[in-house]
């Protein structure tokens, strides 16, 4: 395009593109002192078919040579740098150990919620073991030192029946033990926490876990010789009957 800056008699012969509004682009850029002036795009006989006058501020050169002028005073500024976003500080040790113990109480939570069964006179029954539950149980442990001799409950998803004064002393004494257990183990979980010298080593504590023996109480040494007595007397009747 023929272009010719205000206040100029020569022509000079310019790419001009708009890249935007309020925006001009010219190329190749002509002298300085001629970007001030504005201009005007002639035809080949020298009319005038568009008016520049007032694009008189550089906004930006480009890398190819090129510059952009604005109409308004605007001034091209690269955007900011993205911000640097820092990396999280790593959790101290004791801030694991207390995240752990959350984790181990809400499991051990579920698990007595979760309640036992129980065998009784109409086949195997369970029993969820809420706060309520327990609650409830308790109150049927008074009914029978009272001497009741039947016992109105009822398994999860069964509508209630009379349970004899056997039926309810099975599931009240399972009950206890499902909860005496896990509470018990519970705390020598939070005992092996307290006493992990690591983050690793508290991060690999979960519940389920054999608790080592230093961190074993007197009760739970004695709920586990318990419980592989029953295992071994259970492989035993099995390989009788085999």
């Amino acid at each position: 395009m023929k272009v010719r800056f205000l206040g100029k008699m020569e022509t000079h012969d310019l790419q001009v593109t708009v890249p935007g509004p309020g925006l001009v682009r010219l190329f190749p850029p002509p002298q300085e002192e001629e970007l001030m002036s504005g201009f005007q795009l002639l035809t080949d006989k020298g009319s005038v078919y568009g008016d520049y006058r007032g694009y008189t501020t550089v906004y930006r050169t480009m890398e190819d040579g090129s510059v952009i002028l604005s109409n308004d005073g605007r001034i091209w500024s690269p955007p900011p740098p993205p911000e640097v976003v820092p990396e999280p500080e790593p959790p101290t040790l004791e801030e694991v150990k207390e995240e752990k113990s959350r984790e181990i109480s809400t499991a051990c939570e579920q698990v007595i919620y979760s309640g036992i069964t129980v065998e009784t006179g109409e086949g195997f029954e369970h029993f969820s073991l809420t706060e309520k539950d327990q609650l409830n149980l308790f109150g049927k442990q008074a009914q029978l030192a009272a001497g009741a001799e039947q016992l109105e409950y009822h398994q999860d998803g069964h509508p209630c029946r009379y349970y004899t004064a056997e039926e309810m002393q099975l599931i009240i004494t399972a009950s206890m033990e499902h909860v005496s257990y896990h509470t018990t183990y519970c705390n020598a979980l939070n005992m092996w926490i307290a006493g992990a010298e690591t983050v690793e080593d508290a991060e690999s504590i979960f519940y389920g876990a054999d608790v080592p023996e230093e961190y074993q109480s007197e009760v739970l040494k004695d709920y586990l010789a318990k419980i592989m007595g029953e295992a071994g007397k259970e492989v035993q009747e099995s390989e009788e009957v085999s």
